[in-house]
């Protein structure tokens, strides 16, 4: 099954990739290799910010996470054409915007690991970190960056 059919399946329709905002590309591949700058926690009725732990709730946080897994997939899609290209995705670095007491970091992080496993299967299997921050870009809530093994073209 393609990735394509795979999300049509689970009902997820793809945002449109978003542009750089500052002096970045959104994603550079080498050596097989695309890393994909960060994603921001941008849904489609607008950012989703706040901070873990002070203003927003765990549950926020994992739908913020998927949110910016969702921003992801765009970008794979815009640069590699198609997602079947996609060999498995190897890295996600998640950036969570939390108060001081806040540990659940990891909780937070699995919103977007549990969509890449859903959408990619066994190749959506990651190595990731996940790491508390007092602030981010725009006060976006979660941001989340990834590295994807990608298949040589035909």
């Amino acid at each position: 099954m393609s990735i394509e059919a795979r999300l049509t399946e689970l009902g997820i329709t793809l945002p449109q990739a978003a542009a750089p905002v500052a002096a970045y590309v959104a994603a550079v591949e080498a050596n097989g290799l695309l890393h994909i700058s960060g994603q921001i926690s941008l849904a489609p009725d607008g950012l989703m910010t706040g901070r873990l732990g002070e203003d927003k709730a765990l549950d926020y946080g994992v739908a913020a996470a998927r949110v910016c897994g969702l921003n992801l997939i765009a970008q794979m899609k815009a640069a590699l054409g198609s997602l079947d290209r996609v060999e498995r995705i190897v890295k996600l670095g998640a950036f969570i915007s939390s108060a001081p007491g806040f540990t659940d970091q990891p909780k937070v992080a699995n919103g977007a690991s549990e969509l890449m496993v859903e959408v990619f299967g066994e190749a959506g299997k990651h190595a990731r970190s996940a790491v508390g921050v007092p602030v981010l870009p725009l006060g976006a809530v979660v941001e989340i960056d990834a590295i994807v093994l990608v298949k040589a073209q035909a």
